[in-house]
């Protein structure tokens, strides 16, 4: 089964790089939440669950840019020195930050469900969006060289 799937991703890298973002995600995804439940929890529950995105967003977007820009887009397109591609990493997450926040309030607050219940999106639909505008402009473009 192992083998199956390396020989699937070095046939493939655009699936071996979706199943290392996929892995990477799904840690900055537990992040997020065990930020996230605690504060809706206890700080802001109910209809004032959106004011836990940012908090839950900043500490899972800082542990994803290291985990992605090291592992998950490693050899794919080019590193930008000078902090511009950290400048689009942060345009694309705070694009996320917008999503997860508009989910959450929307849940919460118009639709008066569990905060929890905004997490159905988040996980699901964030994480798309993002994985799209990672690959072709945050770390797209040439390969690097050497």
């Amino acid at each position: 089964m192992i083998r199956h799937v390396e020989t699937l991703m070095r046939a493939n890298p655009v699936i071996g790089q979706l199943l290392r973002f996929a892995i990477s995600g799904g840690i900055s995804t537990l992040i997020y939440i065990a930020v996230y439940i605690p504060l809706t929890t206890w700080v802001w529950p109910g209809p004032r669950a959106v004011y836990a995105v940012p908090f839950a967003f900043v500490v899972a977007v800082t542990a994803g840019f290291f985990l992605h820009s090291r592992w998950s887009f490693k050899g794919h397109g080019t590193r930008e020195s000078g902090g511009r591609q950290q400048a689009k990493f942060v345009v694309v997450q705070g694009f996320g930050l917008a999503l997860n926040g508009a989910f959450t309030w929307s849940i919460t607050a118009l639709l008066g469900m569990p905060p929890w219940v905004a997490l159905i999106p988040v996980v699901t639909i964030t994480p798309i969006a993002t994985f799209a505008l990672n690959r072709q402009w945050v770390f797209g473009g040439e390969a690097a060289h050497g």
